[in-house]
């Protein structure tokens, strides 16, 4: 039986998802693939958008990434916003707000959400978020079991407070940490 493999992965702004990217018109795109040697058959455990970044799981087996991708499996985030996030906002993220998913409005699970203060020690994103003179910013964390296109970032404007910065920090017990961006670390199993 072959033995499959897992990495954890540190995904940084301006990367796609994936290792291969079929639209012709735009070849200058950041892939995976040029992170690291990773085997064949390796595939992304969900997906974080281009200008995401963060903790991402890759493995061969595809029955894990299926238990990963799993609602029993938490995600955390840390976004920035435009704005200081007031409790009713917090609040109103926690019980679950209303977004578009493709033509349709869905009400997203209740999930974990607070203030971060004082703002977490993150490394400057490679492409600047924007001057001070633009308003003040602040940190939130989303902790969510479901994982709808583009979730977090609908959340937050839903609530009335952009996100300018989004970085995957947790995905059930595996956490970032103090992987750099683009770092790959080799992993015996994904301990979930």
């Amino acid at each position: 039986m072959k033995e499959h493999r897992h990495f954890i992965i540190h995904k940084p702004y301006g990367y796609l998802s994936q290792f291969i990217y079929p639209q012709t018109n735009r070849k200058n795109k950041g892939l995976l693939g040029t992170l690291h040697d990773f085997p064949e058959g390796t595939m992304a455990i969900g997906r974080l958008d281009e200008h995401s970044e963060g903790l991402l799981l890759l493995t061969t087996d595809g029955k894990e990434s299926e238990r990963v991708r799993s609602k029993s499996i938490e995600k955390e985030y840390y976004i920035q916003v435009d704005g200081i996030i007031t409790e009713e906002a917090i609040l109103a993220l926690k019980n679950g707000v209303e977004i578009s998913v493709g033509k349709e409005k869905y009400t997203t699970l209740p999930c974990k959400a607070f203030m971060i203060t004082p703002a977490p020690k993150v490394k400057p994103r490679i492409k600047k978020i924007r001057d001070d003179r633009h308003g003040p910013t602040s940190w939130v964390s989303i902790t969510i079991t479901e994982g709808k296109n583009r979730q977090v970032r609908k959340m937050s404007a839903a609530v009335g407070f952009p996100t300018l910065r989004l970085m995957r920090v947790r995905i059930g017990r595996i956490r970032l940490n103090n992987l750099e961006a683009g770092g790959v670390k080799e992993v015996k199993k994904l301990t979930i």
